[in-house]
């Protein structure tokens, strides 16, 4: 890994056979008064990127919490990898990968040392050279992680989360406040994790990310999926209904025009 794909639009989409790896079945997350999750149900199909998109307080983080074991539902059901999540978390966490934010990360330890610290969690034995030039960070190897840039933080998250080759990765907003390089490559990672074999959930509120990145996405809004399908789908149902753009569709974007003028390469400074 390391040098990415073209950037372009997402590998095609598992079949409608292939095997469901996570199953969620009527759930609920209430905190009190305040229903957080309102009864969702879906699936997620083994080797695919699924995303889940909405609003801030829509219920995207919650949902992807409750998968991953760390809180527990007010009601439902979730499967993963064949495990039942609610009677056999500690089982479910072996087969998955979280992505840490910065704060679950010790700021002293080399990320040298937190590869090892990791690993002797999950009790897997890994090359921390070869987990830090797979993620382009082998020159950071005796860097504290607290001396990281934005990008090298989200790529070093990354590659924690793959320590225990989990079945299945989660992703919450995984490039929030990156610029547009950084943000790119990390596409071109979470592509080229899927192709070797793991399946991705993410959250984001970027529009454009789902559509490049995600096989399938879920809408959600008020704690309720609205609506599911391929962004593909998605969109063809919505210009069905009649919808048009107000302007004449552009073939480039700003974006666009910012990368072919800078380049793709990472330009990271410390900090």
């Amino acid at each position: 890994m390391g040098g990415g794909r073209a950037h372009g639009r997402p590998n095609p989409a598992p079949t409608m056979q292939s095997e469901t790896i996570v199953e969620v079945r009527n759930l609920r997350k209430h905190f009190g008064s305040v229903v957080a999750v309102d009864g969702i149900s879906f699936s997620v199909r083994q080797g695919e990127i699924f995303g889940i998109l909405g609003p801030n307080g829509a219920g995207k983080t919650t949902t992807l919490e409750m998968i991953e074991t760390i809180q527990r539902p007010t009601a439902g059901e979730i499967y993963v990898a064949g495990i039942d999540a609610l009677r056999h978390p500690e089982r479910v966490k072996a087969v998955i990968g979280i992505q840490l934010q910065s704060a679950g990360f010790y700021p002293d330890l080399t990320l040298t040392q937190l590869i090892n610290f990791f690993a002797s969690l999950y009790g897997v034995r890994v090359d921390p050279r070869a987990v830090l030039k797979r993620f382009q960070l082998e020159e950071k190897a005796h860097t504290t992680f607290d001396k990281l840039s934005g990008g090298q933080k989200q790529r070093f998250s990354l590659a924690t989360s793959l320590l225990n080759r989990p079945k299945v990765v989660f992703l919450d907003e995984p490039t929030t406040g990156l610029d547009p390089q950084a943000r790119r490559n990390l596409w071109d990672l979470i592509r080229e994790i899927r192709a070797d074999g793991t399946t991705v959930v993410l959250t984001t509120h970027y529009m454009e990310e789902a559509e490049q990145l995600c096989d399938r996405v879920a809408i959600m809004d008020r704690g309720r999926i609205i609506r599911l399908g391929t962004p593909r789908s998605l969109i063809e149902e919505l210009l069905a209904a009649g919808f048009r753009q107000p302007v004449i569709r552009q073939e480039a974007s700003l974006e666009d025009v910012f990368i072919h003028l800078t380049g793709r390469s990472l330009r990271e400074e410390e900090g």
